[in-house]
């Protein structure tokens, strides 16, 4: 076939690469975006926003069990994992298929197939059709990543089980063992505890959520382990003996010790690695340490006109920085100034039951830098607004520049703080000071006081504790 010649090629329809893609178009470019399997990347299909549909599912039925508190009556009570599955995959679809809509808008070329660089702006891509050969100045890479996969501890579908695996679960598990507990792991542990899954959470290192700040991860664990859940820190899998159609046995070794455990479903959740092969970047002199691309801040590779933004890209692998790196290329590739991204103010949400987030620095790593700092804590007990909705579980806390009132961290755990966050993100984007927040007026009544009352409390001079 003949070449097609674009302005931009991106590699991946992710929430990094189509959204390149879009603000790319919308500054002129003409645009072509390759993609292998889904509009929409790992997120929309098989991360973010189907998991948070089986969350919800189970946030519901949560409550359903509390609804005397309430003052109603619910009996019966019970669920269909089938049709709990089937709304996750329709919430999935529809927004796949709005990506779609979003890509004819704004005039970017869809190929859906494999794409490979032959050469620094010429994109190789294979295609159920035959092969396509696509030429321009500059190309993003947003391939994302995959679950990692441990020796030994790989998933099959039946026994033992991905994340993919388990958002469309065929059967609901009676014993289950959650390997690793970063969001991923905390979340499928959180949400077949609440429908009813005899729960154990195995963690390497000595503390559940291990990227949180220690006081969170504390108060966190205390919930889980409230609501049923076993957590096992500092531990690992050193085997798991399958048996079809029976279990897994798996051997957990915790202090020197290695003790068996009895699972009929095992989910494995150990991090991810960056989909860096078979793209041509060797060929390229695409420099990749632990399997992800290295780049600047402003995500270009060192090959020229070549960029890498996303999970491929490393830390933190979240997809709103992911987005906000495509805006910022785009920007770039046009001729534009943008500024490049602040990693310490971008905030990370685990949507368990409570759910938590945080931005900015922890209390260790603050301490770390041998920062002299400022802390401020405030119950969700002391809020009118949590007592009100039944959910006085949780805390916020902040931690300031005692010398300057640079806000450093925020982090919360309890219902809805991944909603809250922003605050404190915006907070930090503008340099706000703990004047600045004192000096807001947070109306009543909400969750957000709490935020007020956290950094009035900093400084010795909370209202409501």
């Amino acid at each position: 076939m003949a070449e097609q010649s674009f302005d931009v090629i991106v590699i991946g329809a992710g929430p990094g690469g189509y959204v390149a893609a879009i603000r790319a178009a919308q500054l002129g470019k003409k645009v072509a975006m390759v993609e292998r399997e889904h509009l929409g990347g790992i997120c929309l299909n098989w991360g973010c926003i189907p998991t948070k549909a089986l969350l919800r599912s189970a946030e519901v039925f949560h409550l359903m069990h509390r609804a005397k508190e309430f003052g109603l009556k619910a009996e019966n009570l019970g669920f269909d994992l089938d049709a709990v599955v089937a709304r996750s995959r329709g919430v999935a679809k529809q927004l796949s298929g709005g990506i779609g809509h979003l890509m004819k808008k704004n005039k970017i070329t869809v190929f859906m197939g494999t794409a490979f660089l032959a050469k620094a702006g010429v994109v190789e891509v294979k295609t159920e059709k035959g092969s396509e050969t696509l030429k321009a100045k500059d190309v993003i890479l947003a391939t994302g990543a995959r679950a990692r996969e441990v020796p030994g501890l790989e998933a099959d579908g039946d026994l033992v089980w991905s994340y993919k695996h388990a958002l469309v679960a065929s059967r609901m598990p009676k014993k289950l063992l959650v390997i690793g507990s970063g969001a991923i792991g905390i979340e499928f542990a959180s949400f077949f505890n609440t429908l009813g899954a005899d729960t154990t959470v195995v963690e390497v290192m000595d503390r559940i959520l291990p990227v949180e700040d220690a006081e969170i991860s504390a108060f966190a664990k205390k919930s889980f382990v409230k609501q049923g859940m076993k957590i096992l820190e500092k531990a690992g899998v050193k085997k798991l003996d399958r048996k079809p159609g029976v279990g897994v046995t798996a051997h957990i070794e915790q202090d020197g010790k290695i003790t068996t455990h009895e699972f009929d479903t095992v989910i494995s959740a150990v991090g991810i690695v960056g989909n860096v092969e078979n793209l041509g970047l060797e060929g390229l002199g695409v420099k990749i340490d632990r399997s992800h691309v290295v780049t600047d801040e402003f995500c270009r590779t060192g090959v020229p006109g070549l960029y890498a933004i996303g999970d491929i890209a490393g830390a933190p692998w979240l997809a709103h920085k992911a987005s906000h790196e495509g805006v910022m290329v785009a920007e770039l590739i046009a001729g534009k100034h943008p500024h490049p991204i602040k990693p310490g103010s971008i905030a990370g949400c685990t949507y368990c039951h409570p759910q938590i987030a945080s931005v900015g620095l922890t209390e260790a790593k603050a301490k770390e830098q041998g920062l002299d700092i400022k802390i401020g804590r405030f119950p969700f007990i002391g809020n009118g607004k949590a007592i009100a909705l039944g959910e006085a579980e949780g805390m916020v806390k902040t931690i300031f520049d005692a010398k300057t009132g640079e806000l450093l961290g925020a982090h919360m755990v309890g219902a809805e703080v991944t909603e809250m966050i922003q605050g404190y993100v915006v907070g930090r984007q503008l340099e706000t000071t703990e004047e600045d927040l004192m000096n807001t007026v947070f109306p009543h009544p909400t969750l957000s006081e709490m935020m007020h009352e956290a950094v009035l409390d900093a400084y010795g001079r909370a209202i409501h504790m």
